[in-house]
């Protein structure tokens, strides 16, 4: 475990100006960790009493009351059991408060803050949980309090904490609307006081990984720390799932050292086991909201009209995307092949193709029999299976990653680029020694096919390949099969180019 005192000096100056703000981070970035750390840290210094309060049980209450009677609970009960020497509400008051549930919490943090003598410090994690009316009665509590506090007591700082700005928490689980009526009279500022998790860096992934060398003797190889910070870009879970199901499953004997083979094996258990943290990630994969910024990434384009500025606000707080320099890309590599595996699992398991089938004597891959066998597959079932992807305006690049997931399985790896107004899809096929860069395209008009060649010579330049695929689908209706299905090799740029088409 990192010091979270490293991540949380920002949080702790808000704390020591009595500030208002939001904690937002992806799913399973330290965020409960750190808030207990901060509940801990801050009561040993003295200066200020700190409380944090999960608000789970609270989840999905859209009815006032009902939500009311559950925070109140969870703020009892965290009194209780960590901290029973102070003093609290009576039964009898809670019972009083909750009669009138608008004012229920507003009054249980004035009596709260009243009977304490030191400024005290609410931590209110899984915020961005509650719904409805009680989202709404529990954020205009906190703000009444807030401007009252000159007056009444009432907690010095408060924090809410959940994976959402408060500018994206919704009114109820169906309607994801943004709470617009917070805007400049919230007690949140959510420009300076939106303070966020960021990831490990290299060195820190470094750091973690040597607290196990040194309690065990057994030592990571510099390419193996790497490719852990690599896959998963300092996410807290993943680099942590990945070294445990190294050192904990795949390699107990101590000692023998860690390799970036250990690595890339470990990853694909995390995405085949479905882990609980990838399970959540796949079933955030059928909100509206993420799929209108994922659906235009997987086919290089753009969202539509206003949608990119709501919607791309919630989906990079949710951690699933990043920007980085100035472009939008997937957060990591490893939730690059979540993404498209998660979304064609069952047309993968419908394909009859097997891997042995395209590999040769020498054990090297017959690209062409492959991309032969794709388009008999694409006209026999191709576009009936499109129809069944949720993402059905991706539906065409799902397939093929699907087809050549189902095949490369069986002895390399398939790594995906892509990201928003490209217009292009790139996958690069690992196999043994060989590497395979291939580009998938949508036809538009006549002029796609020369742009097309230039994005993938120039794909072919970044990689330092000679040769390369370009999968080009025609989903003009007035066109035969016989017309749409071929394939052409040009010399382009320098480079030898195979047409594909679909």
């Amino acid at each position: 475990m990192l010091p979270p005192e490293r991540r949380l000096g920002r949080v702790l100056r808000l704390i020591e100006q009595r500030k208002f703000f939001t904690l937002h981070a992806g799913r399973q970035t330290g965020k409960t960790t750190c808030l207990m750390w901060l509940e801990r840290h801050l009561g040993a210094a003295g200066e200020h009493r700190a409380l944090w309060i999960d608000l789970e049980t609270a989840r999905e209450k859209p009815e006032v009351p009902r939500a009311m009677a559950a925070i109140l609970a969870s703020l009892d009960r965290a009194l209780t059991v960590r901290h029973p020497e102070l003093a609290r509400p009576e039964a009898a008051e809670i019972e009083a408060m909750l009669r009138l549930p608008d004012s229920a919490l507003l009054a249980y943090l004035t009596r709260l803050a009243g009977l304490e003598p030191r400024p005290l410090v609410v931590l209110l994690d899984e915020a961005d949980s509650l719904v409805g009316e009680a989202m709404v009665s529990f954020l205009t509590q906190l703000r009444q309090g807030y401007i009252e506090r000159s007056q009444v007591p009432f907690p010095a700082s408060v924090a809410l904490v959940g994976q959402r700005q408060v500018r994206d928490y919704a009114l109820s689980a169906e309607d994801p609307t943004v709470v617009s009526w917070l805007g400049t009279t919230s007690p949140f500022n959510i420009t300076a006081g939106a303070m966020t998790l960021g990831p490990f860096t290299a060195a820190e992934v470094e750091e973690l990984l040597e607290q196990h060398t040194t309690a065990t003797g057994q030592r990571f190889e510099p390419e193996a720390a790497a490719r852990i910070a690599e896959l998963g870009q300092g996410h807290p879970w993943l680099t942590n799932a990945l070294a445990d199901q190294i050192v904990g499953w795949d390699v107990e004997d101590r000692s023998a050292p860690i390799t970036r083979g250990h690595v890339d094996a470990a990853k694909e258990t995390l995405i085949l086991e479905r882990r609980s943290h990838i399970d959540s990630l796949v079933a955030r994969l059928r909100e509206p909201r993420v799929r209108r910024i994922l659906e235009p990434m997987l086919k290089g384009e753009m969202p539509q009209g206003d949608l990119l500025d709501d919607d791309l606000a919630y989906v990079l707080g949710l951690g699933l995307v990043r920007l980085r320099g100035g472009a939008v890309e997937i957060a990591n590599p490893i939730y690059r092949e979540v993404i498209p595996r998660a979304l064609t699992f069952s047309q993968q398991v419908t394909i009859a193709n097997e891997p042995a089938w395209y590999v040769g004597e020498d054990g090297s891959l017959d690209m062409g029999k492959l991309m032969a066998d794709w388009q008999v597959f694409w006209r026999k079932d191709g576009s009936l299976a499109v129809e069944g992807f949720s993402y059905r305006e991706a539906g065409p690049h799902l397939l093929l990653m699907a087809f050549l997931q189902r095949i490369i399985n069986g002895g390399g790896r398939i790594e995906r680029e892509y990201g928003l107004g490209r217009g292009a899809l790139d996958l690069m096929v690992f196999w043994k020694r060989e590497r395979h860069a291939i580009e998938l395209k949508i036809r538009r008009d006549t002029e796609t096919e020369a742009e097309a060649l230039d994005q993938l010579a120039g794909y072919l330049d970044r990689a330092g390949l000679g040769e390369g695929w370009l999968v080009l689908f025609d989903l003009r209706k007035e066109l035969t099969w016989q017309e749409k299905l071929y394939v052409r090799e040009v010399e382009h740029a320098g480079k030898t180019l195979r047409i594909v088409g679909c």
